[in-house]
């Protein structure tokens, strides 16, 4: 079962999505997508980025967050 990973790249203004196997240090890039194309995905995604670089993160939040961007990512990527 794979996972999906989520960054921010601020330069460009895109969501990175990546997958890794449970267990695995290798990690599959997907896709990037622009802030235009799904800004409510890429607000989740830099929500997210902000609660794992807390000076004291909470790791159910954390949990929960990424959970919320896992949804918005399959609900709208075609």
């Amino acid at each position: 079962m794979s996972t999906l990973l989520f960054a921010i790249d601020p330069a460009s203004r895109e969501v990175i999505v990546s997958e890794s196997a449970k267990g695995s240090l290798k990690i599959n890039f997907i896709e990037r997508i622009a802030e235009s194309a799904n800004p409510l995905l890429y607000q989740a995604v830099t929500t997210l980025t902000l609660m794992a670089n807390a000076p004291q993160p909470d790791a159910a939040l954390f949990k929960a967050m990424d959970k919320v961007c896992q949804l918005i990512y399959k609900n709208t990527s075609v």
